[in-house]
């Protein structure tokens, strides 16, 4: 059996909860207008294969559902071996996709569909495969568990906040949003090789977006060995997402859409964040927390209290694709705006104590 580093194991069960939250949530959402179901989970079983369905479905369910194996065949391969791990890592992601089109037959606004349980046990065995293959490349997974070792405090709390990274970089992924911001991009300003119209610069905006980086910063601080590193890491981590943002957009958006995340509000909130930030370095563990903790309490105030976000389904005139999934990742985005600054605060309030 691969003797796999026992340091990640535990982000990696944080990273596979919260993976399955993704799920649930992608899944089930809007959790609205539960009904009876008209009929039974075995006539889902029983009907024809590519009943109103097409590629595009099939193709995003593999995909959604490959991380997921991923991280199955990662956790389970530290225990068991590789046979087992494989078959384990896609019977639980047979057993979740069936529980949610089990689910789904109760939502008016899904189709349970047996199709979706193919592909979805088709994605978690490819990504049971990867992790089988991943693990067997020990000098890369030895390479990367040490840089994380140089880099990042180790122990429960700080993987707990690595995951909690990994979740504040998922919700920034979409390109409706502004960069590190929470107000939907519902409309087109301009047209291809046409002038922009001019808009009145909203200042509250700024200031949420200076919260957010305050945020991210304040979490890295919180992790990183050596908070000199702060600068440099929140470089790579805000090029990561302007990579991130700029792909999805060039996928997802209409043309005259693709840079529409990138606004002066933005551009400020970021400049004076960072300003702020390299102040922050000098506060000792106990001031960061407090200091973070308020910061998260404002952003919680400005982006859900005085900004009005819209609604999820604000921003598909944007969209040059207009299924529905879509609705669901601006949904998922939404909801990652409000969960990140409370969990935040849990992990404040377990290192604030050095």
């Amino acid at each position: 059996m691969a003797n796999l580093p026992s340091t990640p194991a535990r982000l990696r069960l944080w990273l596979l909860f919260g993976y399955c939250l993704f799920i649930v949530y992608a899944s089930l959402s809007p959790f609205t207008g539960w009904r009876d179901a008209a009929f039974s989970f075995s006539e889902v079983l029983q009907q024809p294969l590519l009943q109103t369905y097409t590629g595009f479905d099939a193709l995003l369910n593999v995909l959604a559902y490959i991380p997921l194996g991923l991280l199955l065949g990662l956790t389970l391969r530290a225990r068991w071996g590789v046979l087992t791990s494989l078959l384990l890592a896609c019977c639980l992601g047979l057993a979740l996709s069936a529980s949610m089109e089990f689910l789904q037959m109760y939502l008016p606004s899904r189709t349970s569909s047996n199709l979706d349980l193919l592909t979805n046990a088709s994605g978690s065995f490819l990504g049971a495969l990867l992790a089988l293959s991943v693990i067997r490349w020990t000098g890369l997974y030895d390479a990367l568990a040490h840089r994380r070792e140089q880099i990042f405090r180790q122990g429960k709390t700080m993987d707990f906040g690595l995951a909690l990274l990994a979740l504040w970089m998922f919700g920034q992924c979409n390109p409706s949003l502004p960069m590190l911001g929470n107000v939907f991009i519902s409309a087109l300003d301009h047209q291809p090789f046409a002038a922009m119209k001019s808009s009145p610069f909203d200042a509250w905006e700024s200031i949420a977006v200076l919260l957010n980086l305050l945020m991210l910063g304040a979490l890295l601080l919180t992790l990183l060995r050596n908070k000199n590193q702060l600068i440099l890491i929140l470089l790579a981590l805000l090029g990561s997402v302007a990579l991130l943002k700029f792909s999805t957009a060039a996928v997802l958006l209409k043309s005259s859409a693709i840079l529409l995340w990138v606004n002066s509000e933005a551009m400020l909130g970021i400049l004076l964040g960072s300003v702020l930030l390299v102040m922050m370095r000098t506060l000792n563990v106990v001031m960061l927390a407090r200091v973070a903790a308020l910061i998260s309490l404002a952003y919680l105030l400005v982006a859900h209290g005085i900004l009005d976000s819209g609604t999820p389904a604000a921003a598909m005139s944007i969209y040059h694709w207009h299924y529905g999934h879509l609705l669901n990742y601006n949904g998922l985005a939404q909801t990652i705006t409000l969960a990140f600054p409370l969990l935040l605060l849990l992990h404040l309030w377990r290192v604030r104590h050095p």
